[in-house]
């Protein structure tokens, strides 16, 4: 026995080795030259939410806040990335579904013009991630409302990035509008990506890492420019928000 306990030692070790390598969520990966943040969840083993309010009513406005929050309930914030567009006050821009509840309801209002000159939240199709029964799902807006999936939470954005595996129509192939992006995907019910570009990329860029990276059919732009935002300590990562504070905030929590 003694003679062979080394070796025992050692097929449990590297047994271990895989499990303790991937219980971290995020890694870095490059994309046709560029950098990007990549934390990956199952929604069917993992405690993903969309937040927006402390118990007090007031946007929580930081990661650390909401950490804060949490572990006064006796839980753990293991990752954050702001969860889309919100308004001065930080109130969400269109759709947010908490708990059930929708604290603030879609948005599908049109506007018309340039590219250049509509809001990104207004470059149609616009759509929704939302997240019940243990799946996960993004939708255009316009399906999201007609089908009615089962939504715990949910936080409308936009523009879609990837929409049924195409690349959104409107995002020019050569763009020189390059900035900091963040976005989600959906790979299948099981498997989502949250993605945070470490540089400037153009929307174009952005959405083909989404589709031919992560090979996630839908995918949705959640906010870009100074606003976006991640909390990752594997990472020592605990973004302030730029101007104000966050609005909707996705949270994985243990």
């Amino acid at each position: 026995m003694t003679r062979h306990f080394p070796l025992i030692l050692t097929i449990l070790l590297l047994a271990g080795l895989p499990a303790a390598a991937s219980a971290e969520p995020c890694r870095d990966e490059s994309f046709r030259g560029a950098s990007y943040i990549v934390c990956a969840f199952n929604p069917a083993k993992e405690d993903i939410r969309i937040v927006w309010r402390d118990t007090d009513g007031r946007p929580y406005r930081t990661f650390g806040a909401l950490a804060a929050q949490l572990q006064t309930e006796g839980e753990t914030l293991q990752f954050a990335m702001n969860g889309g567009m919100y308004e001065e006050d930080l109130s969400p821009v269109g759709l947010h579904i908490e708990n059930g509840k929708a604290l603030s309801e879609a948005d599908t209002k049109t506007i018309k013009g340039r590219p250049s000159q509509i809001p990104n939240f207004y470059k149609k199709p616009n759509g929704v991630f939302y997240l019940g029964g243990d799946r996960a799902g993004i939708l255009v807006t316009e399906q999201f409302l007609a089908r009615k999936p089962k939504a715990e939470y949910a936080t409308q954005s936009g523009p879609m990035l990837v929409i049924d595996g195409a690349i959104h129509p409107a995002f020019i192939v050569k763009s020189t509008d390059l900035k900091p992006r963040d976005g989600v995907g959906v790979k299948s019910p099981s498997e989502v990506y949250f993605v945070m570009a470490r540089g400037r990329v153009s929307f174009y860029e952005f959405a083909r890492f989404f589709r031919d990276a992560l090979h996630c059919d839908n995918a949705l732009f959640l906010d870009g420019g100074t606003a976006p935002g991640i909390y990752a300590p594997e990472l020592r990562r605990n973004d302030p928000p730029s101007h104000g504070g966050y609005g909707p905030i996705i949270a994985v929590v243990k």
